[in-house]
């Protein structure tokens, strides 16, 4: 463990009481809907971004008005799973203090925008009663671990899929400062803090986890820092295969920072073993992870400064035990299955497509008012998948009939059939106007080029063609952009990269194809690729990998 010069953030922490800081005060702050410059930094471990509308940030400075600060706030869902009573809560949690959206993230949970700070606390105290936190949601610890999602996948899936929570429970940051500051929990003397996983300084950088259960890779393991793939034979679970060193971030401009998918270290048995090499893989990041430059502070990074071998041979002295050799595992597919299935038990499940995790009613669709109806019925769970899709679950044969009359009245049914192939495994990131880093426009943007791109689909005969195609507009990859099959990167206002050749299962990733395009330019490449595709294509072959064999002269 090397001496390094720490970063400001890094300073921030250690000095933070426990994640306190001078949050408490920032709160009673009424010249500002800001938080503190230091708070700002911690904000994000209770689950929250501090945010303002960037469309209006002219128009206020104009009036020499501070910025229209706000809110995000995320929840710590393991797994994604929900009951309908706090799928209830957050609608009205939703409409009462937010934009009213309720957005589907990629890592299956929910989140909130335009919260003002005023209503932080009774927001949070509102998800408490619904037993909702927003713990650990956001900042250098553990995110939200994410699992596959759909029952049918597997008849161990709530065996494997339990893991998730467990997991999540396993890396919590031990202080009490959120329930202090936004439940107004007495500060308790006895309780003792002593963190032995995140200590004082938590991680260099934020945490991503993914299990997965082949052949479906719904949840892009191998772009997480940690990634555990389920290894099923003869029926029983018997251990998972642990992948590390993933993830999609990067900054223009800057060759040392990259894409990464997680390289698969060795197979791991049984329950304790498998949260043991969980956990010091966390350790490792700790102590290893770069703590001076945050775009270096990835887990990728630190590996690849170590050495696969290294880092390897350090967990498992940690661990006290060797990771087994990797066992066999395939991938076929990550999309979510539209539409109803059943899984073993005979419980009926409908997969619904959300155009980019959102929930709302609009001119369109009005999905938020049908999935309240839905919920009230109190005959099923929600379940959220990793590509910002919804699974109503667990519905009985008898009750299946009484969703299904709702599907329709709404027309969520008839409207999924005429979805495009592309626009089912579309994803874009939030973007403008309230992401910070947001250099385009993200989930604003993406259905309208869309709208566009399914007529070239229609001309090649593509519509039904299952093509991913993610969006974010800046290059740190909250959509896993550089996963898909296309992929367009915001590099300015209404610019893109384009970026093609990944694969359909998610063991591979795409190139940069062309710079900065804009719409006309876009659309014009996508017609020249779709119209070769399908015209070149050999038998069975998909469009990430046709373009990978055929455009890319960068190829491995």
């Amino acid at each position: 463990m090397r001496e390094q010069k720490l970063s400001p953030v890094e300073k921030i922490k250690t000095r933070s009481d426990g994640l306190r800081g001078t949050l408490a005060k920032s709160l009673t702050d009424e010249i500002t809907g800001a938080v503190r410059p230091d708070d700002h930094a911690l904000i994000k471990f209770h689950g929250m971004y501090e945010q303002d509308d960037r469309d209006l940030r002219e128009e206020r400075a104009a009036k020499k008005l501070d910025k229209l600060y706000s809110f995000m706030i995320r929840l710590r869902i393991p797994g994604g799973l929900l009951t309908a009573k706090q799928w209830i809560a957050a609608h009205h949690i939703a409409g009462d203090f937010s934009t009213g959206v309720i957005k589907v993230t990629t890592r299956q949970t929910i989140q909130l925008h335009g919260i003002m700070k005023q209503n932080i606390k009774p927001v949070l105290q509102q998800f408490n009663l619904a037993g909702l936190d927003s713990i650990a949601a956001c900042g250098d610890v553990n995110r939200n671990v994410a699992c596959a999602s759909h029952p049918n996948q597997s008849p161990l899936h709530a065996e494997i899929h339990a893991y998730a929570a467990k997991i999540s429970n396993l890396l919590l940051p031990k202080t009490r400062a959120y329930y202090e500051i936004w439940l107004d929990e007495e500060k308790l003397a006895a309780y003792d803090e002593t963190d032995p996983l995140y200590e004082d300084r938590y991680l260099p950088r934020k945490f991503k986890i993914g299990i997965a259960i082949p052949p479906n890779n719904d949840v892009d393991v191998l772009t997480n820092d940690l990634g555990l793939i389920a290894v099923v034979e003869h029926g029983k679970l018997t251990g998972f295969n642990i992948a590390a060193g993933g993830g999609l971030s990067a900054t223009h401009g800057n060759a040392d920072t990259y894409p990464q998918l997680a390289t698969v270290l060795g197979f791991v048995e049984g329950e304790a073993n498998t949260l043991k090499a969980v956990y010091e893989v966390l350790t490792i990041q700790r102590d290893f992870g770069n703590r001076n430059d945050r775009k270096l502070a990835r887990l990728k990074y630190t590996i690849d400064g170590m050495g696969v071998n290294v880092f390897k041979s350090e967990l498992e002295k940690r661990c006290g035990f060797t990771l087994s050799p990797v066992r066999d595992y395939v991938f076929t597919h990550r999309h979510d299955q539209l539409g109803w299935s059943a899984d073993h038990e005979g419980l009926w499940y409908y997969t619904l497509s959300i155009e980019n995790g959102l929930v709302k009613d609009d001119e369109r669709l009005a999905l938020k008012t049908a999935l309240l109806e839905i919920a009230a019925t109190d005959r099923l769970h929600f379940r959220f998948t990793s590509n910002q899709n919804l699974l109503l679950a667990g519905i009985s044969e008898k009750d299946k009939p009484a969703i299904d009359s709702i599907l329709d009245a709404y027309g969520i049914t008839s409207r999924q059939l005429l979805l495009s192939g592309m626009r089912r495994n579309a994803m874009a990131c939030v973007a403008l106007p309230t992401c910070p880093l947001a250099l385009a426009e993200g989930q604003r943007y993406l259905p309208l080029l869309l709208d566009k791109a399914e007529v070239l689909l229609n001309k090649h005969g593509l519509q039904d063609d299952n093509i991913i195609i993610r969006m974010t507009g800046c290059p740190n990859g909250c959509a896993r952009p550089y996963a898909a099959e296309i992929a367009l990167v915001g590099t300015a206002a209404g610019e893109y990269n384009l970026h093609i050749g990944g694969d359909r299962e998610g063991q591979r990733l795409n190139q940069l194809y062309k710079r900065q395009l804009r719409e006309e330019a876009i659309l014009a490449e996508m017609d020249n690729l779709l119209g070769d595709y399908k015209r070149e294509r050999q038998d069975g072959e998909t469009f990430g990998d046709y373009t990978w064999r055929t455009k890319l002269n960068d190829r491995d």
